[in-house]
């Protein structure tokens, strides 16, 4: 029999930092991940224009709002407060196969960049994760199913 074992949210919060640790994640490895993906997805043919037209001349903080983002995703460090799907579904031009074209440059970054093989599927399961919540949120897709945690 299974036992289930109730954990503090500084518990949880801890477990996570430790794991992140051990895979050489941390606010300086993020910002690299942030600043190389980003710099790639804006030299890709398909998404470049679409975050060019969102962006604008505003990427400073679009990065700095990334760096929060994926700090609170692999770290729990908490400093991201937005609302991702409010600020996809004003972009009509988003298409679903975007997210492949985005999950295909992350995974590419991650390869290039991750400190230990692992990294990149901690991320990777965090990132599908994330893509298919926000397929589902934009584009109500039958029959999409989340992983499970």
């Amino acid at each position: 029999m299974t036992r289930t074992q109730l954990r503090s949210a500084e518990e949880r919060r801890k477990d996570i930092q430790d794991t992140a640790a051990a895979l050489g994640i941390d606010d300086v490895y993020i910002d690299l991940l942030v600043e190389t993906f980003y710099e790639r997805v804006r030299a890709d043919a398909t998404l470049g224009p679409i975050f060019d037209k969102a962006i604008g001349d505003n990427w400073g903080p679009h990065l700095a709002t990334m760096k929060n983002f994926w700090a609170s995703v692999a770290l729990n460090a908490g400093r991201y407060s937005g609302k991702p799907v409010p600020a996809h579904k004003k972009h009509s031009t988003i298409e679903k196969q975007h997210f492949e074209i985005w999950l295909s440059l992350f995974r590419a970054t991650l390869e290039d960049t991750a400190p230990k093989p692992a990294t990149v599927l901690y991320f990777m399961e965090r990132a599908e994760r994330i893509a298919k919540s926000l397929q589902l949120a934009l584009f109500c897709i039958p029959g999409l199913k989340m992983p499970r945690a």
